[in-house]
């Protein structure tokens, strides 16, 4: 798991955040510096972006609005017209939130819809990623209000409304153009829907060390797995590239055919086919480059040479199938397991086992498998690993990557069009071929997930499952330059 000990690619929770700030200022750093550190990196980030207007700050109770009070005060010394509306009345607000309330030399306004009148860009520094509870009342009004103008909003931290942990929208939310964050992106600002509301996202350096980051220890990451790739060796000969065995299907042969061509195009050295009856002769007239079996799973299982099965695409449900998923879960093979294998294992449960073993599920197939772990989807993926020792990979927009340790990684590559048959199909082979050739099954999930997305960015609209293999060699190259 090298990428996950990186602490450049760590996410914090909020908790963590706190804590880094409090070792800074621990160190010898004022709070009041962070603060002025913060403000001007969501100044430059605004200079950067847009020329002198009519800029409304929504200031809440605390540091986020300390934050944007520092944003006015700079961005009035840049000769921008600038009005500040407060949640609350200065007297009440602490700390260095009260410091920088008072060195902003005019008045402020009651934080309400009718006072954002003729704003042409608006930054939110109402609530930041520690918020606690739903948003509702006259806040909920101001920042429905300040969506309806239809201007540029600037976020401080997260957007008001996001829950810095989980990514959920707490009451009412409002999308940003632009959000800046601090020293590394919180969770929720890489999950659902948060990462829809966030804009651009910037996290700007105010002087939190990698060391004390370090000392936090994030368990938390951000996938980038591309020096993960298992470039083949001059010597190299196909035996020493893992030898993968999926089961086929009898009914949903595609499924099995997306697998195996997406594990041999990734780099696995021999796929075998094991298929019976009718679909042996379907997949022996497939891809030429697949081997097809119909010797007996307990055959395949007792070769050395085969070193990593996969089961689920297509496989069907039934008492037959239901047995072949427990032969390979007390076998002690590599396996990844994904689709109707998901479904048979929610009926008969989880088999603990030392051997590296990957899930790969969607939501549905998730509940089903764990119907009582509830929470973010980070959390959910978390727990279930944990209770099962298996790797889990979670499937979605924001795949969540999970390991038995406990550290995770989310995924931030792909496009809408991965929603389409077969795509997940293609995504198991591509994870049975990387651990066919030697990687965990954590950091084979993690690097699957991120070149899986890679190959919808790289094709683009009108993507099929068949392309995602095609393009899969272009996005291979890529990683050379």
């Amino acid at each position: 798991m090298a990428q996950a000990n990186s602490v450049k690619n760590c996410l914090l929770s909020v908790e963590q955040m706190y804590e880094a700030d409090r070792r800074t200022i621990a160190s010898g750093t004022t709070g009041l510096a962070l603060m002025e550190a913060a403000g001007s990196a969501i100044t430059r980030e605004i200079l950067k972006k847009w020329s002198p207007r009519k800029t409304v700050i929504l200031c809440g109770p605390g540091n986020n609005g300390g934050d944007g009070f520092v944003v006015a005060r700079l961005l009035h010394q840049k000769g921008w017209n600038v009005r500040v509306l407060l949640l609350g009345t200065r007297d009440k607000l602490t700390g260095d939130a009260r410091t920088n309330a008072e060195r902003w030399p005019f008045d402020v306004q009651p934080l309400c819809p009718q006072n954002l009148t003729n704003a042409q860009l608006i930054v939110d520094a109402i609530f930041g990623a520690g918020l606690a509870r739903d948003i509702d009342g006259i806040v909920a009004e101001t920042l429905c209000a300040a969506r309806n103008l239809d201007v540029p909003i600037v976020a401080v931290d997260t957007p008001s409304g996001i829950d810095g942990n989980t990514g959920e929208i707490r009451g009412t939310a409002i999308p940003a153009d632009l959000t800046v964050t601090f020293a590394r992106p919180k969770t929720g600002h890489l999950l659902l829907p948060a990462r829809q509301y966030c804009g651009d996202l910037i996290v700007a350096d105010i002087g939190i060390r990698d060391e004390t980051l370090t000392e936090i220890a994030p368990n938390a990451f951000k996938n980038d797995p591309a020096h993960l790739f298992p470039w083949p060796k001059q010597d190299t000969h196909k035996f020493m590239r893992g030898h993968g065995v999926i089961i086929g299907g009898k009914k949903m042969t595609g499924a099995t055919r997306l697998a195996a061509t997406c594990a041999r195009r990734i780099g696995l050295g021999l796929v075998t086919i094991s298929a019976h009856a009718t679909a042996y002769m379907i997949y022996r007239q497939a891809e030429p480059g697949n081997i097809v079996s119909d010797s007996s799973l307990s055959d395949h299982l007792a070769d050395p040479r085969k070193n990593v099965f996969l089961v689920g695409p297509g496989l069907g449900l039934g008492e037959k199938q239901a047995d072949i998923v427990q032969e390979l879960l007390n076998s002690d093979k590599k396996l990844v397991l994904d689709a109707d294998a998901l479904t048979l294992m929610a009926d008969s449960g989880t088999v603990p086992r030392p051997y590296e073993t990957l899930l790969t599920p969607h939501e549905g197939e998730f509940s089903r498998l764990f119907p009582t772990l509830k929470g973010s989807k980070l959390h959910r993926a978390r727990q279930a690993a944990i209770q099962t020792g298996y790797v889990v990979l979670l499937k979605g927009p924001d795949t969540v990557i999970a390991s038995p340790c406990g550290k995770a990684v989310i995924n931030t590559t792909g496009t809408a069009w991965l929603a389409t048959a077969g795509s997940g199909d293609s995504l198991a082979g591509f994870c049975l071929g990387l651990m066919g050739q030697g990687l965990s099954a954590f950091d084979a999930g993690c690097l699957a997930a991120w070149l899986h997305g890679k190959c919808a960015e790289t094709f683009g609209p009108g993507l099929i499952s068949e392309d995602i293999a095609n393009v899969l060699p272009q996005v291979i190259q890529s990683l050379q330059k």
